[in-house]
């Protein structure tokens, strides 16, 4: 390989990474009008899910990782007979597909699950970094309908059809997630050089030919994900490093390690991987108009919206984000997972709206087809609480300052202003007085706590408001964990 960037790289520590603010709160528009009108309408959903799955689920390791040759720890090789030597390893695994019969497969039960929890749109995994696709694809053999599938003859054999289709069933958007680097493919892990790292494992400058059957199978695939799969919303792309090489998404690339405190990354390879994403954006908006792209990591107008993966920005951010977290266990199945407890699911939910973004909750579901018994349970947890306070989530915006004490907040039009008081664990009843600085209310109509008929009232202080909370509401509030009062401006 013949460009390693180490000089970019020390140049960027030597920097000190002065760009990392302004990196953090650069976005560019996608600049057709029918996507952003329809970005305006997802900002409004609030709250999504996302499926890790495929044949790494009998496993129980983290996706795709233990196939990449490189020392971290979520690509450790702990499974099958040889993990001690790579080359046997890959084997084993390509292998799992002859062993993936996912036969309790039942996406409408998760479709209804998601939908009373609250959830309004779904991206689900339609091809991981292995390659191996969930869906029906004629340019590839190694998938769920392949021939070494046994699930090949299941009538349902096309899972992200039959996903897809059951979630817009229930009125939720659906989102294809797609991987673009592809570990399987030939034209990325040419079989005649050693992989290397994530990256394709030969210089596309020197043999175009090869990047450009790499290119097209790429496009094919997503195009038929863009065409023959119903209305699709979100086109949700993976592994930022596949990209045009340039100053910008080097930055982009480096900061997304930094902030991990993963510092070795910072002498990872940076290989000119240009799949023409403009020409690919073009052809998938003229199938499906107003599709919202996600190009992640990769600055530009192709990325409709930012995802901070597994993390919440400290701050509001002023632009289409969305943070996409663990719910439990692992990205993928993880055997007797641990779920988040509802408390901590609910005020994660709430703190990630009070900053104007999205939540997409992953679920993994397992080898069998089913989801374990604890995300049914913590969706639960959402839907009871949402049923009485998501009025204050969906179709909201930040309010400044958009926090205050134990009290976040939203607004809408309409003249509506949200405040979510957050109990903590040590927290039975609701205090006498709910104190919100630095807000100011203008010809008040109404205030309520949603749940309750019962007026409160209020007092504008010098700095900011106090609610005077009813006993009757303090020794039984409307919802668990978290209470939100509503006030009606205008």
């Amino acid at each position: 390989m013949k460009r390693i960037s180490l000089i970019i790289t020390l140049i960027l520590i030597i920097q000190g990474f002065s760009y990392s603010q302004e990196h953090d709160h650069r976005y560019t528009p996608p600049g057709d009008s029918l996507t952003e009108l329809k970005l305006k309408e997802w900002q409004n959903l609030k709250f999504g899910l996302l499926m890790h799955w495929g044949p790494y689920s009998q496993w129980g390791v983290v996706e795709s990782w233990s196939i990449c040759p490189e020392d971290w720890g979520w690509c450790e090789r702990k499974k099958g007979n040889h993990p001690e030597n790579y080359v046997e390893y890959v084997k084993e695994y390509e292998g799992l597909q002859r062993t993936f019969n996912p036969v309790n497969f039942n996406p409408e039960r998760w479709a209804v699950a998601a939908k009373e929890a609250g959830m309004r749109y779904v991206v689900f995994t339609t091809k991981h970094h292995d390659g191996f696709c969930m869906f029906d694809s004629k340019y590839t053999d190694y998938k769920i309908s392949g021939p070494a599938s046994p699930f090949k003859d299941n009538p349902r054999k096309n899972v992200a059809f039959e996903i897809f289709k059951a979630f817009r069933n229930q009125g939720l958007w659906t989102g294809a997630y797609f991987s673009k680097p592809d570990w399987h493919s030939p034209y990325y892990w040419d079989p005649y050089f050693p992989p290397l790292d994530r990256n394709v494992n030969y210089d596309p400058q020197v043999y175009p030919e090869k990047w450009q059957k790499f290119t097209e199978y790429t496009h094919n695939q997503i195009l038929e994900l863009m065409s023959d799969y119903g209305k699709m919303d979100i086109l949700w792309l993976d592994g930022g490093w596949v990209a045009k090489e340039s100053k910008e998404n080097i930055i982009s690339y480096y900061d997304e390690w930094m902030k991990k405190g993963d510092y070795p990354y910072l002498f990872q390879r940076i290989v000119n991987q240009d799949i023409k994403m403009d020409e690919l954006v073009e052809k998938v908006r003229a199938k499906q108009p107003g599709l919202i792209v996600v190009d992640r990591a990769v600055p530009g107008k192709n990325q409709n919206y930012l995802t901070p993966e597994n993390t919440v920005p400290n701050e509001p951010l002023l632009y289409p984000w969305e943070s996409c977290i663990i719910f439990g266990g692992g990205w993928s199945f993880s055997p007797g997972a641990s779920y988040m407890e509802p408390r901590k699911a609910i005020h994660l939910l709430i703190n990630i709206v009070a900053k104007g973004g999205n939540l997409l909750l992953n679920i993994a579901p397992g080898p069998d087809g089913e989801w374990q018994e604890g995300a049914y349970e913590l969706l639960k947890a959402y839907g009871d609480w949402m049923k009485i306070n998501s009025t204050a989530i969906y179709d909201t915006r930040y309010l400044e300052p958009y926090k205050s004490g134990q009290v976040c907040m939203t607004q809408k039009d309409g003249g509506y202003k949200y405040f979510f008081y957050l109990l903590d664990e040590t927290e039975t009843r609701l205090p006498e007085t709910i104190e919100v600085k630095g807000v100011s209310l203008a010809k008040v109509k109404k205030v309520r706590m949603l749940g309750s008929t019962a007026s409160i009232k209020y007092i504008q202080t010098g700095d900011g408001i106090q609610f005077q909370v009813p006993a009757a509401l303090r020794n039984a509030p409307p919802s668990r964990y978290a209470v939100v009062i509503e006030v009606k401006e205008g």
